[in-house]
C-alpha cells in the first residue's frame, strides 16, 4: 500500500476551531470511542489532532475562549453567508444550510484558502 502523506489545507480559523472540537472529544468527554466506532479511524484523528497541536499557537493564548468563539462566528459568517445571525452556543440559525446538505466533493471548496499561509 501507497503510504504517500496526504495535505490537508485548513485556515487558521479553521484549524483553531477543529482543534478545539477535536480535543473536547477526545481529552474532556473521552466519548471517542463513542462518536467513531472504528479505531481504525482514531489514527488519523490523533495524527490530525497532534499536527494542530504543534502548528496552532491559539491554543495558548490567554484570551482562548473569546478567540475561539470569534474564529466560530467567522467560520458561520463564512459558511452560512453574511446574515448569518449569532445564535446562543449550540444552536443553528433557523433556515441556515445544514453540514450533510454540502455535498461530500465539494466540502473542502468552502475552506481552502492561501491566507496566512
Amino acid at each position: 500500500m501507497d503510504e504517500e502523506a496526504i495535505t490537508i489545507r485548513l485556515t487558521r480559523d479553521q484549524a483553531f476551531v477543529l482543534s478545539d472540537w477535536l480535543y473536547q472529544v477526545m481529552f474532556r468527554s473521552n466519548d471517542l470511542e463513542g462518536i467513531v466506532h472504528d479505531r481504525a479511524v482514531w489514527s488519523p484523528i490523533y495524527a490530525i489532532s497532534g499536527a494542530l497541536d504543534k502548528t496552532l499557537s491559539e491554543i495558548f493564548i490567554p484570551d482562548y475562549g473569546p478567540q475561539l468563539e470569534a474564529a466560530k462566528e467567522r467560520l458561520r459568517a463564512n459558511l452560512y453567508g453574511e446574515a448569518y445571525e449569532s445564535t446562543a452556543p449550540g444552536d443553528h440559525a433557523a433556515g441556515a444550510p445544514q453540514a450533510h446538505q454540502i455535498g461530500r466533493g465539494t466540502a473542502g471548496i468552502h475552506g481552502e484558502s492561501d491566507q496566512g499561509r
